[in-house]
This record gives structure tokens, sequence and C-alpha cells, in this order.
């Protein structure tokens, strides 16, 4: 275990019984048992025209000890696949293929491969007993009906126990926040379908914003925009970083000092206009009383500097207050932390908060931003950028077995940041990502596959960079610096306890023996680490 991540815990079965209802369905005709695990909807916000995200699940059995292969089988509906097995110690060296149907049209796509790039965190989250060994995930799109194949291969000489195929269904929200509905894709009124009409390129003005396809993040305001077509769209025009939108940007200041509508004046009408600025209610304390607090820590490497002992010490289990001062960990780092660049919450891609059993546990410090990809599909369409990090979530959680989704936030193709495993965007979460050096590190995920032919957008670029600039500058950290780092398990690249200088801002294979973030986007890093040095996000 890393001694730099800790967590207070507590019993999680008891928790997780809630939604582990499970119900058997024998598929016709096969013989197999699917399994149903549905998630609560409580704490999600959503109304009555939502659903839950399901997990399904198909044993893989069989006599042959080296193989498994499950025909062409009907199933519930699901838009996301991997396979799974009982032991995450259990490293499988083979290959597991999947072919699945279109719920749409009825077609069957070709043969797709598996990934087998996930180890379970190197703290007591790993250690969990309802942990099991999986592939990473595959976004397939809305699907009804599975083939699979899975081959031991290199030293193995049979499969792994217990093997199963994982079907994720990502369920349906509706936020009230642009979000839409669907199995699989985010629909609404206000955002139109998917056509050939491109969206405008950006002036390079508004990094990190979200495009008009995902739902509104948080500090954003800008109109909703046709989503992209091809599988490299243009990237979205961005509002500036302050967040405010540039479509009309005189109906905000139409009466700066009036009460909202539906509001008359009290009996103090002065009070609107004594602090317009104020975001804190009376009982807080006024935020120009703490504005040094989020630099109180001038032991951080100052940029272009290069640490070469531990960069930190081990942290309390709460959260460190050099990132905020505040109380609520949702709430920002202060006026002197760079402004953040929008960031889609949690609750606007409709995470299921009945899933996470456990409080998040926090480091005294990010050192570095590991860059991942999520593989699967580059032919997502923007709009189902929420559908897929709800189906992530669901397998992260029910087939993984870990407490949370592993990223710290996700970004898709057209430049939109959400935000990941909960805790508080500004505040050192714990993920589970890169395995040796989650203690260390966030991890950012662009959403698709940059291994086989998938070239990252100039938009996606552009907001791994402001993103990542922005978190390591709430601790002081130079996007465009080296920093050395004690590998906390065997990753294949180093051995426990070794030594490892790295970029802050460095891939995923830097660290751990992978092919993710995959050849063009690992490619793209040094243009990444300069972009993110002159970012408006750097502090």
């Amino acid at each position: 275990m890393n001694p730099r991540g800790t967590r207070v815990r507590r019993a999680r079965r008891a928790p997780r019984s809630v939604w582990l209802a499970a119900g058997a369905v024998v598929l016709a005709g096969t013989g197999v048992t699917a399994v149903a695990v549905t998630g609560g909807s409580e704490g999600t916000g959503a109304d009555d025209n939502s659903r839950p995200a399901k997990a399904h699940t198909l044993a893989l059995d069989g006599k042959d000890a080296k193989q498994r292969e499950l025909p062409r089988t009907e199933t519930q509906l699901f838009s996301l696949v991997g396979v799974s097995w009982e032991d995450s110690a259990d490293v499988f060296e083979g290959t597991a293929q999947i072919r699945t149907r279109s719920a749409d049209d009825g077609t069957w796509t070709d043969w797709r491969d598996l990934d087998f790039d996930i180890r379970a965190p190197e703290s007591q989250e790993g250690d969990d007993s309802g942990v099991r060994g999986a592939s990473e995930p595959l976004w397939v799109g809305p699907s009804d009906a599975v083939e699979a194949r899975v081959v031991a291969g290199g030293k193995e000489t049979a499969v792994p126990q217990a093997l199963r195929l994982d079907m994720i269904d990502p369920g349906e929200t509706d936020t009230g926040k642009g979000q839409g509905k669907g199995s699989g894709t985010d629909k609404s009124s206000a955002r139109p379908k998917k056509t050939d009409t491109a969206v405008p390129s950006p002036s390079a003005t508004g990094p990190g914003t979200a495009p008009s396809t995902a739902p509104e993040p948080t500090g954003a305001s800008s109109e909703p925009a046709e989503a992209p077509a091809t599988d490299q769209p243009a990237s979205p025009t961005a509002p500036a970083p302050s967040g405010e939108a540039t479509e009309e940007p005189q109906e905000p200041t139409a009466e700066p000092s009036a009460p909202a509508p539906s509001q008359e004046p009290t009996a103090e009408p002065s009070a609107p206009t004594e602090d317009p600025t104020a975001s804190t209610p009376p009982a807080t304390e006024e935020p120009t009383e703490e504005p040094q607090e989020p630099t109180a820590e001038p032991s951080a490497p100052a940029p272009g500097q290069e640490p070469t002992a531990e960069p930190s010490a081990a942290p309390t289990g709460e959260p460190p207050t050099q990132p905020s001062a505040q109380p609520d960990p949702a709430e920002s780092t202060g006026p002197t932390a760079p402004a953040a660049p929008a960031i889609v919450s949690r609750a606007d891609w409709g995470a299921d908060e009945s899933l996470v059993a456990d409080p998040p546990s926090y480091l005294d410090k990010v050192d570095a931003v590991f860059v991942h990809h999520t593989a699967g599909t580059n032919s997502y369409d923007c709009a189902e950028s929420p559908a897929i990090i709800r189906a992530i979530l669901t397998y992260h959680v029910k087939t993984n077995g870990w407490n949370d989704i592993g990223y710290n936030f996700f970004v898709d193709k057209c430049g939109t940041v959400f935000e990941g495993r909960a805790g508080g965007v500004d505040k050192p979460v714990r993920g589970a990502h890169t395995y040796g050096f989650n203690g260390y590190s966030s991890g950012v995920s662009l959403l698709g596959d940059y291994e086989n032919g998938g070239t990252p957008t100039p938009a996606a670029k552009q907001a791994i960079a402001d993103v990542s600039a922005w978190k390591l500058g709430l601790h002081g950290v130079d996007p465009e610096a080296k920093v050395t780092l004690t590998a906390a398990g065997d990753t294949g690249v180093y051995k426990t306890g070794e030594k490892a200088t790295l970029n802050t801002v460095s891939g995923h294979r830097d660290g751990f023996a992978t092919l993710c973030p995959g050849a063009t986007l690992y490619s793209a890093l040094p243009e990444i680490r300069r972009t993110a040095g002159a970012s408006v996000y750097a502090h």
C-alpha cells in the first residue's frame, strides 16, 4: 500500500447491499444466466423520467481450460462491455474479443479486441475482497446481443477463474442542466441531433470550455450548437476563461443590481449593491479575509525546477488546507488560485452517487498529471459523452469492485472537461488510474482510442493542457517541469521503491507497462506540456 494516500474506512458490503438487487434471467435458447445488478437513483437529482444504470453479466463457462466462447446471445440492452474474473491479482495474458449487435438496426460489428491495462489500486481500495480483475471497458453503443471468445496466451495455460462478460447500460438522466435522456445517448431539446454541420473552430480564447453538445459546465453559459458528426470534429467556439457568455453579452448586465425577477425588494434595498460579486452566504467568512491560504506552502517547486527528493509528505487522511480553506470540498480554492476551466460536474453528467460507498481519500499534494485514453471508439457523438462516463463509473464500481470511477477528469473530443472521481475538483483526490503512482498524481482520460488510428483534436489537446495546468498550479507545480516519484508497486516499468523521474504531465505508459494513452496522444504530450505552460489557467 502506498503510505501517501489514506482513507477513513467503513464497512462496504452493507452499503452496497442497497444496490445489489440481482435478478436472474435465463436467455432463451442459450442456457446462460444473465444477472442484472441495478444501481439506485437516490442522490442523483434525477426526476421520474430517469432510470439508473444497470450491469448485466454472462458467465463464460466451458470445458476447455484454455479458452471460452459465447455464441451469439440476445441480452438486455447495454452500451459498454468488458470481461472480468475473480482474482484481481491474476494478470491475464491472452486475447479477448467481442462483437455486438446494434439495437438500432440489427447489424453485427466486426470482432474487436479488449485491452488489459487495468490494475487494482495499490491501496486499501484495491485490497477489498470484492475487487475483480478485468479488461478495459469497450463502448459499443446501444446493443442487444453479443458474441465473445477468450483465449489464454503467452505463459497462460488457462483462462482466469469465474470468467464472465460484463455489460453496462448507462441508463437515462434528465438533470435539467441540458443533459438529456437516452440509452447510450443523451438527447434533449436543447441539443440538436447529430448533423453534417461542423462546429465552428475555436480561436484559442476559451481553452477548456465545454462544447454545446455536452451538459453545460459549471460556470459556463454558452448556447448549445450542433454535435459534430465526424470522428475528428472541428473544435467548438469557447467562452472566455471567466465563464461569461459571449453570444449575448448585454443580457446579464441589463439590471446588475436588481433582485431576481421573481423577488421583490425587501426593507433593505441597498443590500444587493453592497457586494454584487459576493457568492457566499453571510454566515461564512468573507472571501477577502483569507486571500493567502492557497499559497501557504512556499516549499512547492518553482516553475522549471526539478525536485529530486520525495515531493510531498504523507497525507493525514483529510483534505489538506493548502488547496482550499473552505469546509466544503466542492468549493473553489480562493481568490489567489488561478481561475478554473469550465468543468461539467458529476451531477450534470448524471453520476449515481448511491454507488459510492466510501468517502474519498486525499493526497497532501498533486505532483504530476497522468494522461490516459479510454480506448473504445472514436465515432461517438459528443452528446454521448455523459452516457459513456456513467457507464465507466458503473463498470469501475460494479465490475472492478472499486469505490468510485478511477479517473479524476475526463475530456471528450469536443474539448469538454468532466469531473471524475468525487471529492472536489480543486482537491487532491486520490484516484485509481496509474498503478504505482496514484499516491502522487491526478488522472485525465480522453474519451476514445488513440492507439489504432485516432488522432486527438485541437480542442481535446487544449482542454487536457488547461485542466492539467490548473490542477498542477493549485500545488505550485510547473506543467513543463520534471518530478522524481517513488514507485509504490511493480509497474512493469519500475520496481517497487524505485525512483522515477517523470514529466509533471506524463502519459500512462511512462509509469506503467501499457500502450495507453495511445501512440498519437502520447506523441502530442510535448505540445500539450508547452500549451499547459502558456495556459491562462497556469498559476
